[in-house]
């Protein structure tokens, strides 16, 4: 009986010491210190948020608090200490962040490209004349066939907009041009609206394009080529930067795995992925 009462007990102690070991794990989790993802508008619009990150929480127990903004004030987010990581589409701007000591390094992810939308029936005949020709497309569009509405939040696809307008020797402005100051999604829907053309990144424009009446009139132009990359913000910059959870995130995203499940996004309902992963 003693025997028997002793072997209970052993296993009773086993029992407790898995039980608290299982407790524990959970709890670690549970306690990991959220991070802050910085990030473009186009990476929440189209939806590819929304759709890897549960993964990241289910594999590391780290909440990304996602704060979808243009490129250029997610890198002054970086610059003030007020993200742990940014993923964004500038790659000169992005460059010129890690150079100053904002961020430790950039890292390819993924692009897709952008693309010329416009009203179905194409007022400034860009489908025609300037199919895969950017430039000759914005010199099209600056004689006032139709009106044109911009970002105009110092975003990756701004800063993009205007080096094509500066390429094409043109000043954006006049009744024609329309500065928005909003994300992709919002001026997607204002030129809808207005019946006006705009630049998008192909993602966004494809997860809008059965709400809206707007057709594409110019892509595959190689300039359209549009790169996305990921920075850790420098811990160094403020204590409250939570640099083991950027490096997580970082790690995480470059993965195999998730690099497999970003190629996949988009394919059941559009028939192709709307970004193409590319990390080395």
């Amino acid at each position: 009986m003693k025997r028997m009462n002793r072997v209970l007990i052993g296993l009773l102690i086993i029992t407790l010491a898995i039980m608290s070991f299982v407790g524990c794990a959970a709890q670690t989790a549970e306690e990991q210190e959220p991070i802050i993802l910085a990030t473009t508008t186009s990476t929440e619009n189209s939806g590819l948020l929304d759709y890897i990150l549960p993964n990241f929480k289910e594999e590391t127990g780290i909440e990304a608090k996602v704060v979808a903004v243009g490129t250029g004030k997610a890198l002054q987010m970086g610059r003030d200490g007020e993200a742990d990581v940014l993923l964004v589409h500038a790659k000169s701007s992005e460059e010129t962040f890690v150079e100053e000591g904002h961020g430790t390094e950039r890292f390819d992810v993924m692009y897709n490209d952008f693309v010329i939308i416009g009203p179905e029936n194409d007022p400034a005949g860009l489908s025609e004349k300037s199919k895969s020709d950017v430039i000759k497309a914005f010199k099209i569009l600056s004689e006032g066939h139709g009106q044109f509405v911009s970002r105009g939040d110092d975003s990756g696809t701004h800063k993009k907009e205007k080096s094509f307008w500066e390429e094409a020797g043109v000043e954006a402005a006049g009744d024609w041009y329309v500065s928005a100051g909003k994300g992709m999604g919002d001026v997607i829907q204002m030129a809808n609206e207005i019946q006006a053309y705009t630049m998008s990144d192909r993602a966004t424009y494809l997860s809008m394009k059965d709400k809206i009446e707007l057709e594409v009139v110019v892509e595959g132009d190689s300039k359209l080529f549009n790169q996305y990359g990921v920075i850790p913000v420098n811990p160094n910059k403020s204590e409250k930067i939570n640099g083991d959870g950027a490096e997580a995130f970082v790690k995480w995203l470059l993965s195999e795995n998730t690099q497999k499940l970003i190629g996949e996004f988009g394919k059941e309902k559009f028939g192709q992925p709307l970004f193409t992963p590319n990390a080395k």
